[in-house]
């Protein structure tokens, strides 16, 4: 494949395929169950790493005079998922707002990588070396996505048995909604119940950033004169998605886990 001059189905696929690594080999390429997907694996850290560094430096330089834009644009943020974790939130728990707030801004800053030309880091490692598969919005991966919603599900599993123990949390599995003589209609919806909320949580993001990203590719195809006014237009949209997906994604995180509380 002619990496600059590519046929439309080659020029999709391209753009479809994740930059990966075989464990049993330890080299770039496909390799079946056994691989990462080096490229959503390294966004994702260096994203993480730089949400971290820049809330750390606002809270260190932070004043009581008069506060810098930065400051003010991340006390914004940080209040903003403050109020929502009061406002939804039943219970007593000093880990569901930071929870709440790394959810909200890293997923935000995952999405926005959607924002990026298509073509960037590809064309970019191509040159450098030879590398054409790179997938550059982490949220795309369902495996990202899936790994976040079953990380959530972990904790609000946790802290039912947590703070309703063992007697009162097998209660609520096994005698809600139809009474303890239908326990196991009652397993079977709590299975379903339990099983539906990471699907829901991943399968959400994942098919809203990758049909996002999908459009940005079809607009590449476009003549040079009519990308940057659909591309523009496009992009102002779809920073509504971006944002939207992380506010729910944050909120049903946080209620998720009031639920466990209650």
């Amino acid at each position: 494949m002619n990496f600059f001059h590519p046929t439309s189905g080659e020029y999709i696929q391209q753009h479809l395929n994740y930059l990966q690594l075989n464990l049993h080999t330890w080299k770039i390429g496909n390799g079946g169950f056994w691989t990462l997907n080096l490229d959503t694996l390294s966004l994702s850290i260096v994203v993480g790493a730089g949400f971290l560094l820049l809330f750390w430096l606002a809270a260190r330089k932070a004043t009581n005079g008069l506060p810098s834009k930065f400051q003010n644009c991340v006390e914004m943020v940080v209040e903003f998922v403050q109020n929502l974790v009061k406002e939804n939130f039943h219970g007593r728990n000093t880990l569901i707002g930071p929870l709440a707030l790394t959810i909200f801004v890293w997923v935000f800053l995952l999405n926005s990588l959607d924002l990026i030309p298509v073509d960037l880091f590809s064309t970019i490692l191509y040159l450098i070396g030879g590398i054409s598969d790179f997938r550059a919005v982490p949220t795309d991966d369902p495996n990202l996505t899936f790994a976040l919603s079953i990380s959530v599900c972990c904790l609000v599993i946790f802290y039912s048995f947590k703070v309703k123990g063992m007697r009162l949390y097998g209660k609520e599995v096994f005698c809600t909604p139809f009474g303890p003589w239908l326990f196991p209609i009652n397993f079977i919806f709590r299975l379903i119940e339990e099983g539906v909320k990471p699907l829901s949580l991943s399968l959400r993001l994942f098919g809203n950033m990758f049909a996002g990203e999908l459009i940005f590719i079809l607009i590449a195809f476009l003549p040079w004169w009519l990308q940057w006014t659909v591309g523009g237009v496009w992009s102002v949209f779809h920073i509504l998605i971006i944002a939207i997906q992380a506010f729910i994604f944050m909120m049903l995180t946080i209620i998720y886990l009031s639920m466990a509380h209650e």
